[in-house]
């Protein structure tokens, strides 16, 4: 009788602590971190990119995502920036192209300006970069014509960066084609995946409406870059704003538990479109996203 007693309040035990044993949190804490190369996005910063570079070598990243206006400072003198990124042990993770744009009347002239991207990462020993737009309509639906136009020129950018040894990936982004996951489906169909990768944004594309984790299962094959970012709602009209990893409403630890499950091993890049916090560094953000991918997640950067 003690032995059935012992082994029934054994198992009640169990029972009861079940649902801790569930939680997201307790799962990230023995999750162990896939074999992920971890960058930090340089547009925080604003336009002081060798500030950026230092910053981010700090907090030890290993990669670094720089913007269009890197070209527009070092374009001229790319040696200057290599050697800056060589100084601090910074690969360049991703490159950040900017808009192509349709229904401009003059599509040569969109893929023109990536195609110039394209070359300047190479120069710098990248080999991906990003591509957004600003082709959402300000009021009423997006039609699905301009959803598949838009995928139609992506893959054209692809194909002419691709010859160059770039490979163009399409940024998911609230405010533009490609808002909702339905929007970003449609797109991606009319893309060439030879072509045109994925670089998921997960607070976007949990701001329009989807789940992370579920996105991250459903394009496995189409994933070449990841956006490690968190996003709060606010009482202002905007109605939401991008914030230090832990402090918003994704579920990261799910996030990563997704990765592991499709063995993803590319960059995840952590991004933060500003402070969100008066008074606060860069820097300083930054150090809380590393606390938490150390101590919440267990994430060896």
């Amino acid at each position: 009788m003690k032995q059935s007693r012992r082994n029934f309040l054994t198992q009640l035990g169990l029972l009861s602590a079940a649902p801790l044993l569930a939680s997201s949190d307790l799962l990230a804490a023995t999750l162990p971190a896939p074999a992920i190369q971890y960058g930090y996005a340089a547009i925080t910063w604003g336009n002081d990119i060798k500030q950026s570079i230092l910053d981010i070598s700090s907090l030890g990243f290993k990669g670094i995502q720089l913007r269009a206006n890197a070209f527009t400072e070092f374009g001229q003198k790319p040696d200057e920036l290599i050697k800056l990124l060589k100084a601090s042990k910074l690969k360049l993770a991703m490159y950040s192209s900017g808009n192509a744009n349709i229904n401009t009347g003059n599509d040569e002239a969109e893929i023109a300006k990536h195609v110039e991207s394209a070359n300047f990462v190479k120069m710098l020993g990248g080999s991906r970069m990003q591509v957004t737009n600003s082709s959402r309509p300000k009021s009423g639906m997006v039609s699905q014509e301009d959803l598949i136009k838009y995928g139609q020129l992506l893959t054209e950018i692809g194909k002419r960066t691709a010859s160059i040894g770039i490979e163009t990936t399409y940024h998911n982004h609230m405010g533009q084609l490609g808002q909702t996951p339905e929007e970003i489906e449609t797109i991606l169909k009319h893309t060439d995946p030879k072509y045109i990768g994925l670089l998921l944004d997960i607070a976007h594309y949990q701001q329009g409406g989807g789940n992370p984790a579920q996105a991250i299962h459903k394009y496995k094959d189409r994933i070449k870059c990841m956006h490690i970012k968190d996003v709060k709602n606010t009482a202002d009209d905007k109605s939401y704003i991008f914030v230090e990893l832990g402090q918003g409403r994704v579920d990261l630890p799910a996030v990563f538990a997704a990765l592991k499950a499709i063995d993803y091993s590319k960059y995840a890049i952590v991004e933060l479109d500003a402070v969100p916090v008066k008074g606060r560094t860069p820097l300083e953000s930054g150090q809380i996203t590393k606390d938490y991918l150390i101590n919440k997640l267990g994430i060896r950067i």
